[in-house]
C-alpha cells in the first residue's frame, strides 16, 4: 500500500491480489449520488403499491394461462370455452339458490326475513298488525302471505331472496287472471317496504281480498311454473 499527497487532492491506492488498483475516493461519490437519487423528486412517477401489485399478478396469470393452454386441448380457446361454461353453471346455481347470505341476516330486497313461516303464520301476523292499525307491517306480513302460500300449492318453487315483484311475475303465468292484482300487490309492497310510504287500512284490506281470491283461484296447467314447464 503506498499513499501519494498532494496539496489540493490525496488519493488512497489499495492493490488486491490481482494487483489492480481501488480508488476509495469513488466511494464517497457513490454514497453521495445514491443519496440524491433516492430524494422523492425522483420517484414521483414511480408506480405505487397497487400498481406494481397489480403488474405482479398480471405477470403471474400470464405466465400461468401460457402454461395451462399448453395442457388444455384446443390452447387459450379451450380456456375461454372452459371458464364460459363455469361461469354459465354458477349463474345457473345463483339463480337457482338465490343470493348467498349469512345466517339471520335478510337479503337486501327480498320478501321473506330470515326464518321460514308457513302461510298461516303469516296471514295470523298480518292480522294482528291490522287489529293495532300497523298498516305497514299488515300489508308486508299479507304479502309474504301471498307468495307462500303459492309456494305451498306448488304454484311458485321456493327460492330464497326473490323479491315481491319477482313473485308477482312468475305467479302470473299459471294465474293470469290476477296477474295485473299480483303486480299491484308487489308495487304497494315495495312502496311501504322501501319507498318509505305508508299504508292504510284500504291498501291492506286490498291485499287481503287478493289473498281470498287467489286461494280459491285455478291455476293454468300449460303454463310454466316457477320458471319451469308444468
Amino acid at each position: 500500500m503506498f499513499i501519494t499527497g498532494g496539496a489540493t487532492m490525496s488519493r488512497l491506492m489499495i492493490r488486491t491480489s490481482d494487483d489492480i488498483p481501488v480508488d476509495t475516493s469513488r466511494i464517497p461519490a457513490r454514497e453521495a449520488a445514491e443519496r440524491e437519487l433516492s430524494k422523492p423528486m425522483y420517484h414521483e412517477h414511480d408506480p405505487n403499491l397497487l400498481q406494481r401489485a397489480i403488474d405482479a399478478f398480471m405477470r403471474w396469470f400470464s405466465d400461468l394461462l401460457g402454461s395451462v393452454s399448453g395442457l388444455t386441448p384446443g390452447g387459450v380457446f379451450g380456456i375461454v370455452v372452459a371458464l364460459l361454461i363455469i361461469a354459465a353453471l354458477v349463474a345457473v346455481l345463483w339463480w337457482r339458490l338465490g343470493t348467498p347470505r349469512r345466517p339471520g341476516v335478510a337479503v337486501a330486497g327480498s320478501l321473506f326475513e330470515t326464518g321460514p313461516r308457513s302461510a298461516a303464520e303469516h296471514r295470523a301476523a298480518a292480522e294482528t298488525h291490522a287489529e293495532a292499525h300497523r298498516w305497514n307491517e299488515a300489508v308486508q306480513e299479507r304479502m309474504r302471505a301471498v307468495v307462500r302460500s303459492l309456494e305451498e300449492r306448488a304454484l311458485l318453487d321456493p327460492r330464497p331472496g326473490r323479491t315481491a315483484a319477482e313473485a308477482a311475475a312468475e305467479a302470473g303465468l299459471p294465474l293470469p287472471e290476477q296477474a295485473a292484482r299480483l303486480r299491484a300487490a308487489a308495487h304497494e309492497f315495495d312502496d311501504v317496504t322501501y319507498g318509505g310510504r305508508a299504508a292504510d287500512q284500504r291498501t291492506y284490506l286490498r291485499l287481503r281480498e287478493l289473498d281470498l281470491d287467489l286461494g280459491r283461484a285455478k291455476p293454468r296447467l300449460s303454463a310454466t311454473v316457477g320458471g319451469q314447464p308444468g
